[in-house]
């Protein structure tokens, strides 16, 4: 028994099963979007974050990494338990052929498993939909759940696909525009205080002011 699984967002940097192999390439006609609910590891219900799941596109291909399990039926049992419960916002479960870099022609893996989400809001109850970079940024920016924040998963995406050699433009973009609402949250936080507005008379020489600061002496 073989299975390839093939990880495009948190499974990049953190697959949390054991695993015989691991390779960097990518999938085609397939781009990463920041248009997937989770509530419950980077997001509440109140409050869901925005994970990444892949819309199809003609002509792009999505980076990321595949992982192997060879040979032991138990392993691959108690990882799949683990990433259907890990991955339960995504309700597709398909099969794609996976290239490794310098390979475009012929893939390495058919058939590698990935996890995928229905893009409608009425079939699927986690499906977001796109919105405007600024609202995605904001919302990011600012949900929480029990896995960490939800900023952290993109800032570790973006560093992750940096060290493998294949940023996504969009993702950081993205983070980018996260960093500008987060400065723009300190800023409000910590407003500049203005300084008391000074009389006529601070503004004259010392030895031309009365005593009284609010008589200016016209000798």
């Amino acid at each position: 028994m073989v299975l390839w699984v093939f990880g495009y967002g948190s499974l990049v940097w953190n697959p949390g099963f054991e695993f015989d192999e691991k390779i960097i390439g990518f999938v085609k006609d397939y781009r990463r979007v920041f248009d997937l609910a989770c509530i419950d590891h980077r997001g509440t219900p109140e409050n869901p974050a925005r994970t990444c799941t892949l819309e199809p596109k003609e002509g792009a291909i999505c980076w990321g990494a595949a992982y192997c399990i060879r040979g032991d039926i138990e392993r691959e049992r108690a990882a799949m338990e683990y990433l259907r419960r890990r991955e339960c916002e995504y309700d597709i479960e398909s099969h794609l052929d996976f290239y490794r870099e310098g390979e475009t022609s012929e893939p390495a893996v058919t058939g590698v498993l990935i996890f995928l989400s229905t893009m409608n809001k009425v079939a699927n109850k986690y499906y977001l939909g796109p919105a405007p970079l600024v609202e995605m940024a904001s919302q990011i920016a600012t949900a929480n759940g029990p896995s960490g924040n939800n900023r952290d998963y993109l800032f570790k995406l973006e560093k992750e696909m940096a060290n493998i050699g294949h940023e996504d433009d969009y993702v950081v973009e993205l983070a980018n525009e996260v960093r500008n609402v987060l400065d723009s949250m300190k800023q409000q936080k910590s407003p500049n205080v203005p300084l008391p507005l000074r009389s006529h008379a601070s503004f004259l020489p010392i030895e031309s002011r009365s005593e009284n600061p609010l008589i200016v002496d016209s000798s």
